[in-house]
């Protein structure tokens, strides 16, 4: 039981590690708008949701404007040689794409003071971008645009317009993202909820039932450990008896010796022990403390409570025998139970302990 209840929780694992490797295929677009001013002081924008966020990128907004490097349109090297304005204190840089990695371009332009840094794709490419990954950048913001929207940026800022660029976090996109994965995605992770919430559900009643079953069982072994000890022969003790003559026969239970009008109990295996001290250990252990002689199975009352056991079945009697003796007690086991309480006590072939215990009872 212990490996099963663990399945579920395995399966829930299972799902959340799946869900966490899908978010490296999500990427977050960016909403780029451009503003700049033409003849007659008439200023244009343009907006589009067409950046993307580099997977390194902190998901944030940023606006200055626009520069370019001047010694290397790709923007590689350690200083390349960016236009500057000081009319405006932040700036964004524009480099293209290639020639050295995007964690390089984006780390020269940060080390100038450049607020965020726009690549734009290779010629040839069109408006197509990718999910461009920069280890190692900061928090420096950086997004990847089409060709043809660089180029457009590029020739404005080449002919000396000021553009001046804001970027903003547009909307997440990728597989989990699809309609199709949602519904997916929420139809499992109610098929998982409900398998382990009816799972335990399922071991818990199992085990109140258990539960139930193990208490019926002690109570009716109780009740039946009562019918038992009612059966068992009762002596009390004199001054003539070998129990009382030596300090050498002890009660096993009490580990105290027998006196003279103790009340002993004799069970099935002939071992005697103080009424009061066997009696409680009967209810709950229903076996002799030195021999381990079930009493139920000696004196057949399991077997009459069970009935599992044929009224035509041949006759079956345990056998107590003591080491280079005779056979001293024999106990049907599936006989009918007597109605006279004397003569079901014991039947001893042991002539002289019978003549001692009746003149006892006399």
């Amino acid at each position: 039981m212990g490996e099963t209840t663990h399945h579920p929780l395995l399966l829930l694992l299972c799902l959340s590690g799946l869900v966490h490797l899908s978010a490296a295929f999500v990427f977050w677009t960016a909403d780029v708008k451009i503003l700049y001013a033409v003849k007659d002081n008439e200023t244009v924008v343009k907006s589009c949701e067409c950046g993307v966020f580099g997977r390194n990128s902190p998901l944030d907004k940023v606006s200055g404007v626009v520069r370019l490097p001047t010694r290397d349109p790709e923007g590689c090297g350690p200083d390349p040689g960016y236009k500057r304005n000081d009319s405006f204190t932040d700036w964004i840089a524009l480099v293209k794409r290639g020639n050295c990695t995007f964690s390089e371009k984006i780390n020269a332009a940060r080390r100038l003071g450049a607020a965020g840094v726009v690549v734009y794709n290779v010629d040839g490419s069109g408006d197509s971008t990718t999910h461009m990954s920069h280890p190692g950048t900061g928090e420096t913001v950086a997004i990847m645009i089409g060709n043809s929207q660089g180029l457009e940026v590029f020739r404005l800022v080449e002919n000396g317009t000021d553009v001046e660029m804001f970027i903003s976090v547009g909307s997440p996109h990728g597989p989990w993202m699809d309609t199709y994965w949602l519904y997916f995605l929420s139809i499992a992770f109610f098929i998982v909820t409900a398998a382990s919430i009816a799972y335990f559900g399922f071991i818990s009643a199992n085990r109140l039932y258990s539960m139930r079953q193990q208490k019926s069982s002690d109570r009716r072994l109780k009740s039946e450990a009562k019918k038992a000890i009612s059966r068992l022969q009762l002596r009390t003790l004199k001054r003539d008896d070998e129990e009382t003559a030596s300090d050498s026969h002890m009660c096993a239970v009490c580990i105290e010796s027998y006196r003279v009008g103790d009340v002993v109990t004799v069970l099935t295996c002939d071992h005697i022990f103080h009424k009061a001290c066997i009696e409680p250990w009967l209810l709950e252990r229903r076996t002799c403390p030195m021999c381990k002689c079930d009493i139920l199975k000696a004196l057949g009352i399991e077997d009459e409570s069970k009935g599992s056991i044929s009224d035509h079945s041949p006759e079956e009697v345990t056998v107590i025998t003591v080491a280079g003796g005779e056979a001293l007690y024999d106990v049907p086991l599936t006989g009918p139970a007597s109605t006279d309480p004397e003569g079901h006590q014991h039947r001893y072939d042991n002539r002289a302990y019978e003549e001692d215990t009746e003149a006892a009872r006399d």
